[in-house]
């Protein structure tokens, strides 16, 4: 699939089921994601893979925090897909390369890992929500203070048939470009 097609036809999915990449394959796939633009080579990032019985730690943590109303809700929400990736952001602290240009790496590099997984059969959804602050998640998931979780991709194969259809029209952008013009200097 070329990188056109995958663009065009790439969708968040909410319905995935089993088979999900391999670890290998993730990670194969995480090393080509990785060459996506990234100032200082800092890779600010690390991914923390979740399968089986191990989305039953994860929704245990969500239904902790989780109204009583919604608990059982909460708990199946890591079933939704047979492979949950956490996205951790790991900002190397005080570098010349500024937070903000870290974090713009860390998105796109996983904008790029989320094509590369379509263009292999695999969908996938990027799902944040208050639990990237819980505490106990951070706990769950082993992160140090100066991380932040950036959500998850549940990634899996679709059972929807939304996957590889075009998109009907692409958005007019052309209120979101313009071109320089310099203010004309008076001749001396």
């Amino acid at each position: 699939m070329d990188v056109t097609t995958a663009m065009l036809t790439r969708r968040s999915e909410h319905h995935l089921d089993d088979p999900a990449p391999t670890d290998e394959e993730f990670a194969y796939l995480l090393k080509v994601a990785a060459t996506a633009p990234d100032h200082g080579l800092l890779r600010p990032w690390r991914w923390i893979l979740i399968r089986g019985d191990d989305r039953d730690e994860l929704g245990a943590c969500f239904a902790e925090e989780a109204p009583a109303e919604r608990r059982s809700q909460a708990v199946a929400k890591p079933q939704r897909a047979p492979l949950l990736a956490s996205l951790v952001f790991t900002p190397a602290q005080g570098h010349r390369v500024p937070e903000w240009e870290q974090l713009a790496a860390t998105s796109a590099m996983t904008h790029s890992l989320i094509l590369l997984l379509h263009s292999r059969g695999f969908g996938s959804i990027w799902r944040t929500g208050a639990a990237i602050r819980s505490p106990r998640v951070r706990q769950l998931l082993g992160l140090r203070d100066e991380e932040e979780l950036l959500g998850w991709l549940y990634i899996g194969t679709a059972t929807a048939r939304t996957s590889g259809s075009r998109r009907r029209s692409l958005c007019d952008v052309s209120s979101r470009l313009s071109r320089l013009s310099p203010p004309r200097r008076a001749a001396i």
